[in-house]
């Protein structure tokens, strides 16, 4: 597979604000932060793979940034030159390195650490915007490129390919792919690393490590999402769930001086980040993705010193302070403070072989990722409120026809008016009301399904091989035992909801009623759409999640 020495091309307009060149007096604040260091032609800074990254500001020469190939040549993804600094958001993540950073010539430069970088950010608002941004768009940069230290390879027709290369991107973890079907050079790879198109999907990483349809958790170990995490530690503040709910309360308390874990078994986001564009959010009037106002958000937590762990198996052990969040493994995080925000996830439809085509035509999410699958064709998208409605809006764009399928007699009573208009307006949407999908037909993929008029009976069936599910939710409190007390249908209970019966039963110890936002269990708190009498919005669950960090701060002094 062979891969050029070319610089990765940048536009010119985009050249300063990802590889900034500092004045006289940037540059002198931000060596006060490192060490100067004489380096070698040839010498390497960085290895692929490495742990605790610096950051290098050049004095003089150039240092090179190469991405190591799978075969034996090398992509040169840019020459950072004097005034110019090295880095990018896995320095401030404590994640492992991308590429390879070498000195192309004798250079100068300061060595900066993470703990300092992490100081400088926190402290000096100018630099903090240039490094920030820079590594930002660093990241941005490497995504659309593809450029990492993982390789996948695989075929779009499968659903495991699909759950890979979700989570990767929900992760922000930039990798190659390779399909099966369409790439000339996959047959060398396979040849390569001694594995069989039988065996795919298969994810390599950082070039040697071989997993074959690996579980996301496999992934994360493989790519050492979780490395930097001291689970001994006892920490202020444990938020489970990364939606816009955990991201903001992970914000809110780092920049507050708390010792905050974020928790979270998939990626950030939550349920918002798999919409393709949310344009009802405060302050992005043109809309803004999912997924990518997760990763800003996750970035902005990093920044104030929040750490995140990808885990599965998570249980709350409430018979004792400090609390204990137990993990996968047998392992247990301690908290002074808990903040639930495990959200909700969409319901199934209730149909029988429904399971067998998840991820390989049922789809509980419309990103870039899904749109590649059904460009040209039909497609059903199922339910009525806002996340359906920006689906079907979106996939509009590169399918031939979209069906909304709703229950109910229309969407007035269940989506924003501004997104009826846009279906309304948009000629390959059409939206059947009374309408319920009963049957889904294929071979390994979705390949026809049969929907049903709820009032007449009739019954009709589709070529399409593409549906995406965005019906009602149901929480994710399962993980919580008893500890806190549930309304009917499953969510959180909390502050003036809870009845002083449902206080005296549950044994709350404490002369005061539970804070806003509080449950049956002092200093544990829920947030979003896990928390009943939620307000289903983005907006509603960030206020909830930095409302919710007032009050864990009035619980750590009690």
């Amino acid at each position: 597979m062979a891969e050029s020495r070319n610089p990765t091309p940048l536009t010119v307009a985009r050249t300063e604000r990802i590889f900034p060149t500092l004045t006289e007096t940037q540059m002198q604040r931000l060596a006060s932060h490192g060490t100067a260091r004489s380096v070698r032609s040839g010498e390497v800074l960085v290895e692929l793979g490495d742990k605790e990254i610096p950051v290098f500001l050049v004095i003089s020469g150039e240092l090179e940034i190469v991405r190591p190939s799978l075969t034996t040549q090398e992509t040169l993804i840019r020459v950072v030159g004097p005034r110019q600094f090295t880095g990018e958001i896995n320095t401030l993540s404590g994640r492992r390195a991308f590429a390879r950073i070498r000195a192309r010539d004798n250079s100068e430069v300061i060595q900066i650490a993470r703990p300092s970088l992490v100081a400088l950010v926190q402290t000096d608002a100018e630099l903090s915007d240039i490094v920030m941004g820079a590594f930002i768009s660093r990241r941005v940069e490497l995504l659309a490129q593809g450029l990492g230290d993982a390789t996948l390879v695989g075929s779009s027709h499968s659903a495991d390919t699909l759950r890979i290369k979700e989570f990767l991107t929900r992760n922000g973890h930039p990798y190659t792919y390779i399909d099966l079907e369409r790439d000339a050079d996959v047959e060398s790879v396979l040849a390569h690393f001694h594995v069989s198109a039988s065996d795919t999907p298969v994810l390599i990483c950082r070039g040697h490590t071989v997993l074959r349809n690996p579980t996301n958790r496999e992934i994360a170990n493989c790519l050492g999402f979780n490395e930097e995490v001291d689970e001994t530690q006892v920490r202020d503040l444990v938020i489970v769930g990364a939606g816009p709910a955990g991201l903001a309360a992970a914000v809110y308390g780092a920049s507050e001086g708390l010792d905050v874990l974020l928790l979270e078994t998939y990626s950030p986001g939550g349920q918002a980040g798999a919409s393709s564009r949310i344009e009802n959010y405060l302050g992005f009037p043109t809309g803004i993705s999912g997924n990518d106002l997760a990763s800003r958000a996750y970035t902005q937590a990093q920044k104030f010193g929040a750490q995140m762990l990808l885990t599965t198996g998570i249980r709350l052990t409430c018979d004792r302070r400090p609390y204990a969040v137990e993990l996968e493994g047998g392992a247990s995080i301690s908290a002074r403070a808990v903040v639930i925000a495990t959200g909700a996830k969409y319901r199934k439809l209730p149909i029988k072989n429904l399971s067998r085509f998840e991820g390989a035509g049922i789809y509980y999410g419309a990103t870039f990722i899904e749109a590649q699958l059904c460009g040209g064709e039909d497609i059903i998208v199922v339910g009525g409120g806002n996340s359906a409605g920006q689906a079907a809006v979106f996939l509009a764009q590169s399918t031939n026809h979209v069906y909304i399928l709703v229950r109910g007699s229309g969407l007035a009573e269940t989506m924003s008016k501004y997104l009826i208009r846009r279906i309304e307006q948009t000629p390959n949407i059409t939206l059947l009301t009374h309408t319920e999908l009963v049957d889904l037909e294929g071979d390994n993929h979705l390949e026809r399904v049969t929907w049903r008029n709820n009032q007449t009976d009739k019954t009709e069936n589709k070529s399409i091989a593409h549906v995406f599910v965005m019906t009602g939710a149901d929480p994710n409190t399962d993980w919580l035992g008893v500890c806190v007390v549930l309304d009917g249908k499953g969510f959180i209970k909390t502050g003036p909801d809870l009845t002083a019966e449902e206080l005296h039963d549950a044994h709350w110890p404490l002369g005061r009623r539970p804070y806003l936002l509080e449950t049956t269990l002092p200093g544990v708190f829920a947030v979003g759409d896990v928390r009943d009498g939620n307000v289903k919005r983005v907006a509603s669950a960030v206020g909830e999640g930095s409302i919710a960090i007032s009050f864990v701060h009035q619980v750590l002094k009690e």
